[in-house]
């Protein structure tokens, strides 16, 4: 129990009370955010302040003339004021049940202090990400198990925080052992040093027999009614694959070009009804020289070890993206992601020849610029696995992890699978609505705190975390990532390497004369 109770009391219930919400008026200056607690029916509920609003009986909203306010200010001086507020309950402070029925009118409203909510926060097998704003002394700490097999999304604007709380999530897993894979899109990652394990990096090459025909069609970018096109595009697909087979060849991509060329070279080109066939032949072979043009680094080869089997346990495998487009992106987290489920899937199957195939440990992914890839409007490759794993992954070992700094591009039925969330500061309304739309139990009053919150405040939501919480996340001790450039010191230096070029030349000229 708190000591010195009487100086807990920061209001009393008032008006109607329910079940889930409380009103209450105080004197006592407060903040949206603060933990409280009310004692009836022998228990003890906790609550969390809401909304606030200050007002005073002296000043009502009737008295309009300005002049007869300042003449109110003068006579009494300090005006007697009252603060109203909203609390929503959270439960009982041992199991953080519902009671079954409200507080009275009158209830003492006390602040919860850390002794309490060091309580109501403790977990195990949990890490930890920072501490309460209302409460510096009470870690924040998160379920792993919620996290990873309930999913996650990072959501901010940018410049909030985003990239601290990421880092702080891999180094604090990987301090228990975490086995995480990033899709790093700006190729920040690859630089960062973590304090707590080591990061592997995994080059995003794919062997080209790996691909379907559909994934091929994407990448050569053939219409989905260019079916002369692709009629062609298969039948090469078909015969470098036989190639390969037989072991006469390891370039995949140019074994299809040179079957398109003998198509090519054995169509009657006199016949004017094959005019529009060889047309289709040329244009294959256009795209698949174009293909190679982009992608040849990612399909290099047909002996590539696939990036899954190059996974490894309890590191953070970063896969550095910054240099495939946006086409090529999509096809490397689509196609990875959709081995990672299958190969957990086989652990669960438990067959003996599939024993080399597997992946035999639970994996974290990442996924950075999630819109990009989930997107509400884009057909994207990757959006289909993503929601798939969204739904099913807990049962096999796959976690998600969705960062986004444009919520309102993110595909709303994945991010409804998305049990767990770290919102930081969100101003934009639409991006406010969407995440809203998305979350259960993301209230109104919760979703009017988003653009005031400070950079590297969040409310963290979820089954991660017992209760919804509005948290100061830890600085990252490592190289943050994504962090500011320093314009100034930049200019600065550029500068001096100029002067000092201009003094070299200069030197040398004298040399020279």
């Amino acid at each position: 129990m708190e000591n010195n109770e009487k100086n807990n009391i920061i209001g009393y219930c008032t008006g109607e009370t329910s079940m889930m919400k409380v009103s209450f008026v105080s004197k006592k200056p407060i903040t949206v955010g603060e933990y409280v607690y009310l004692e009836y029916n022998n228990q003890i509920i906790i609550g969390m302040i809401e909304s606030l609003f200050r007002g005073t009986k002296s000043l009502d909203e009737e008295i309009l003339n300005p002049d007869a306010i300042e003449k109110i200010l003068t006579i009494n001086g300090d005006i007697d004021e009252y603060i109203r507020g909203n609390i929503t309950i959270l439960g009982d402070e041992d199991n953080l049940e519902i009671p079954k029925t409200p507080a009275k009118p009158g209830t003492e409203v006390k602040k919860a202090g850390k002794e309490i909510l060091k309580k109501v926060f403790e977990k195990e097998n949990a890490i930890r990400i920072g501490t309460l704003v209302s409460e510096p002394e009470v870690p924040l700490k998160l379920d792993v198990n919620k996290m990873v097999s309930r999913h996650l999304a990072i959501l901010a604007m940018t410049g909030a925080g985003k990239s601290n709380a990421t880092s702080i999530i891999i180094d604090r897993l990987l301090e228990v052992n975490g086995s995480i894979l990033i899709f790093d899109m700006h190729g920040e990652y690859e630089k960062t040093k973590f304090t707590n394990g080591e990061s592997h990096i995994i080059e995003p090459l794919i062997n080209p027999r790996d691909l379907s025909i559909h994934e091929y069609k994407k990448l050569s970018k053939i219409g989905e009614n260019a079916t002369n096109q692709e009629r062609y595009l298969r039948e090469a697909y078909d015969f470098a694959d036989e190639k390969i087979k037989e072991g006469e060849c390891t370039d995949f991509i140019t074994t299809m070009r040179h079957e398109i060329k003998n198509l090519i070279d054995n169509a009657e080109s006199d016949d004017s009804n094959m005019k529009k066939y060889i047309d289709a032949m040329y244009q294959v072979d256009f795209k698949l020289d174009d293909l190679r043009k982009k992608y040849g680094k990612i399909l290099e080869s047909t002996d590539v070890c696939d990036i899954v089997s190059n996974i490894e346990p309890g590191k953070v495998n970063i896969i550095n993206l910054s240099s495939v487009d946006e086409i090529g992106t999509d096809i490397i987290v689509h196609h990875t992601l959709k081995n990672v489920l299958n190969r957990r899937k086989l652990v669960l199957n438990g067959k003996e020849e599939k024993k080399s195939k597997r992946l035999d440990f639970p994996l974290f992914c990442i996924i950075e610029e999630a819109h990009m890839l989930v997107s509400q409007k884009l057909p994207t490759k990757s959006k289909s696995i993503i929601g798939q794993i969204a739904r099913e992954g807990r049962k096999f070992g796959v976690g998600l992890c969705l960062i986004s700094q444009s919520p309102k591009s993110l595909d709303v039925d994945a991010l409804s699978q998305i049990n767990n969330r770290i919102i930081l500061r969100l101003v934009e309304p639409g991006d406010q609505k969407h995440v809203q739309k998305s979350s259960e139990n993301l209230s109104e009053d919760l979703l009017k705190q988003l653009p005031s919150l400070n950079i590297g405040e969040a409310i963290v939501l979820g089954q991660m975390t017992k209760i919804p919480t509005m948290v100061k996340i830890d600085k990252f001790e490592g190289k943050t990532v994504g962090e500011d450039l320093d314009i100034l010191s930049l200019w600065k230096k550029s500068k001096e390497e100029k002067e000092e070029k201009i003094k070299r030349d200069l030197a040398q000229m004298d040399e020279f004369l």
